[in-house]
């Protein structure tokens, strides 16, 4: 009989990624220039972190963390704003998840739930409309999170509720994409990453041909990588051969879910669905053009941002002035490095939105390295 273990044993198999590990040092003993990798999931930050990787690699490589945690890049203001909704009378919001944890200037959304808001963290977008044909006399808002990975799931809800008639849910949209991000990373002046492994479960819906622009504009390899310990580190052994060959190019690890052309169907849901943003705020990147998502005009009815506009805040709030959230996000500093990192700032008490959730860097660190362990100096 086929259990769960028999799906992941073989890329859990300590001679595998020992063999993987020597051959990248091999490999990388070639290669005078100094790799920084960018994870940009935080799917991978976990892997890298859980199966101590970084002891695996040699001193010219090194991980740097990127912004691709939806948790971790919503900006203070759209926390506001769910909150704002969730105060209004006769309103249930809905969010998935860690995001009622984030923190935002008022507070977080556990608060306000705290308070009397009716808040309803989930697990299944598809939920929602049971919530909504269960209080036809409330307003139902769906407050959307996620890359591409989830954007699917918000285009088919909106597209049941039309078919429900479901006129009491509305849908505050903050999905957002992940070339955009790569691109403000790439164009920060003190950026020093010069490789990528590339989102999995994103590229499974998009396809890996979303990051061609990024290899083309910054002759920088991608590898697009599976989860897996293994698939990280045969991923890392890609890169490493293509910098000792001179090459930069688009590679697909995870040949066994992600194809270049992606998920069509889930794509054509997505352009039915939404329009492209003319800019939105993340945390630590700060504005970026054409990076998130929002609904077409002839969904405007559904819309939270038009309906509740009046009472909805705005202002751009920072973080707080001691976390240091921003710069782990754009790859300049690592989670250590900041003064209030497992102090003022822990997955119980957090401050920032990479500790909030289990895909942030800050989370990672403090599950599998604690606070007083010295970080090696490559990771």
């Amino acid at each position: 009989m086929l259990e769960l273990k028999h799906l992941y044993q073989g890329f859990r198999n300590p001679d595998t990624i020992a063999n993987l590990a020597r051959d990248i040092q091999l490999t990388a003993k070639s290669v005078k220039q100094q790799i920084n990798i960018m994870e940009v999931c935080g799917g991978h930050t976990h892997t890298i972190m859980k199966y101590g990787l970084l002891d695996l690699l040699p001193d010219n490589i090194e991980f740097i963390h990127g912004p691709g945690c939806p948790v971790c890049i919503m900006p203070k203001e759209r926390i506001d704003q769910a909150a704002a909704l969730a105060s209004q009378d006769n309103v249930i919001l809905v969010t998935l998840g860690d995001m009622i944890r984030v923190p935002g200037s008022q507070g977080s959304l556990a608060s306000f739930r705290a308070k009397g808001c009716d808040i309803r963290p989930i697990y299944d977008p598809l939920d929602t409309l049971k919530i909504a044909r269960d209080n036809p006399n409330k307003t139902v808002v769906f407050f959307a999170i996620g890359f591409e990975t989830s954007t699917p799931m918000t285009a088919i809800l909106l597209q049941l509720a039309e078919q429900e008639r479901l006129d009491n849910l509305l849908f505050h949209i903050n999905h957002v994409m992940v070339p955009p991000a790569i691109d403000a990373v790439m164009q920060d002046p003190n950026v020093r990453v010069n490789a990528f492994i590339g989102p999995a479960h994103v590229s499974v819906i998009s396809g890996a041909k979303i990051y061609r622009s990024t290899v083309e504009n910054y002759a920088t390899p991608v590898v697009v990588s599976g989860f897996e310990p293994v698939d990280v580190m045969e991923s890392i052994l890609r890169i490493v051969r293509q910098k000792a060959a001179g090459k930069a190019e688009l590679d697909i690890q995870y040949s066994r879910a992600v194809s270049e052309n992606g998920n069509l169907t889930a794509q054509a849901k997505v352009n039915q669905a939404f329009d492209i943003r003319p800019q939105f705020r993340w945390r630590g990147l700060g504005p970026i053009p054409h990076s998130a998502l929002q609904l077409k005009p002839e969904y405007a009815h559904r819309d939270a941002e038009l309906r509740f506009k009046a009472c909805l805040p705005v202002k751009e709030i920072d973080d707080h002035k001691a976390c240091q959230c921003g710069d782990i996000l754009r790859g300049l500093a690592k989670p250590k490095d900041c003064k209030v990192f497992g102090r003022g700032c822990n997955p119980e008490t957090p401050l920032g939105s990479c500790m909030v959730s289990s895909e942030g860097a800050c989370n990672a660190y403090y599950r599998y390295q604690g606070v007083d362990i010295k970080e090696p100096h490559h990771g």
